[in-house]
């Protein structure tokens, strides 16, 4: 099964914000971690993750055909 030029296109920009957010998750986790997250993590995590939302919809709304 080939994949069309414009669809292999949107999978590597699809696969590299996910890799940025998993990224900015496991440096939140390095970063806070003093025996647990703690209440600056948690907020750091809870921005990341509607950053990642806000951008996943951005990158939806560029790729849309």
């Amino acid at each position: 099964m080939e994949l069309e030029e414009g669809m292999v296109r949107k999978i590597a920009i699809s696969v590299g914000a996910v890799g940025v957010f998993v990224a900015l998750v496991v440096g939140i986790g390095a970063t806070y971690n003093d025996g647990g997250l703690g209440s600056t993590g948690g907020l750091a995590l809870i921005a990341t993750i509607a950053v990642f939302i806000l951008a996943m919809a951005g990158v939806g709304l560029l790729l849309a055909d």
